[in-house]
């Protein structure tokens, strides 16, 4: 725990700042999270073109099943890897897109008029899904052309920026 000031007027300050801190970590991670979910929604939007077995019927079934996939990746997606973290050990990372593939393949269980016809068109629009993500990700870097990273430390209770930079002729 942070040493907090003794007098009231500090105290108030200190609660403040970190009040501020808080907010703003707030908006950031959810303008990273509508960031992703665009990503995702125009990825979603372009696979149906190159993969024949996956369609959406409408916009509104488009956005929803981006939205329902961004939300699965964000919390079913990584127990799914720590559950299958032997398998994709020993497949050297292809099981990662065998679960990828199973959760597109759940998305038109939920969404009505989002349409994955079988396993194959679900495997190969997961991959597509992935690399074209990757590629909009690109874009979206920090104005200095670094990838800025939000980490979170739960005892300070507070987002720290940091940037991560490519190491010099493999010393720092």
């Amino acid at each position: 725990m942070p040493n907090l000031p003794t007098r009231p007027v500090l105290q108030a300050d200190f609660a403040n700042r970190l009040r501020e801190e808080r907010n703003f970590a707030y908006r950031e991670g959810m303008r990273h999270f509508v960031l992703r979910w665009m990503i995702t929604t125009v990825a979603v939007m372009i696979v149906p073109a190159f993969i024949s077995g996956i369609r959406y019927d409408n916009a509104g079934s488009l956005i929803g099943a981006a939205l329902l996939l961004g939300i699965l990746n964000a919390f079913v997606r990584p127990v799914l890897l720590i559950l299958s973290a032997p398998l994709i050990l020993v497949t050297l990372g292809f099981f990662i897109l065998i679960v990828n593939a199973f959760l597109l393949r759940f998305v038109p269980n939920v969404v009505i008029g989002f349409h994955v016809d079988n396993f194959g068109s679900a495997f190969w629009g997961a991959l597509l899904i992935s690399i074209i993500s990757w590629i909009l990700s690109a874009f979206f870097r920090g104005s200095d052309g670094r990838v800025h990273v939000l980490t979170h430390h739960a005892r300070i209770k507070s987002v720290e920026g940091r940037v991560i930079e490519p190491m010099n002729g493999g010393t720092k």
